[in-house]
């Protein structure tokens, strides 16, 4: 999904939410599983690299952030820059990452 296509979907949501086709709760469900879907099916505007949806995994604090990234080195210091801007004791946290 590009990002046009994702944004398209996010406001078709919000238009049924504010009509009252929708609920709150339907409408969040919806913007969750587009953003979920744009982030499994990334590609990058030029085409040149694909990124791909990566997972931490292990320390509490790393747990559950998912970020994008052409590769599993890439994405560990994406989750390390997302982490240090967090907190000061980053350098400290111990995880992986897989792809989603």
């Amino acid at each position: 999904m590009d990002r046009i296509s994702a944004l398209r979907n996010i406001e078709d949501a919000i238009r049924d939410f504010e009509s009252g086709d929708s609920d709150l709760a339907s409408t969040e469900r919806r913007v969750v599983t587009v953003l979920r879907t744009f982030a499994t099916e990334f590609e990058t505007d030029t085409g040149d690299e694909t990124l791909d949806a990566w997972k931490a995994v292990g320390d509490d604090r790393a747990e559950g952030i998912v970020v994008l990234a052409a590769t599993e080195d890439e994405a560990r210091t994406r989750v390390t820059d997302l982490l240090t801007d967090a907190t000061a004791d980053a350098d400290d946290v111990e995880f992986s990452v897989e792809r989603v």
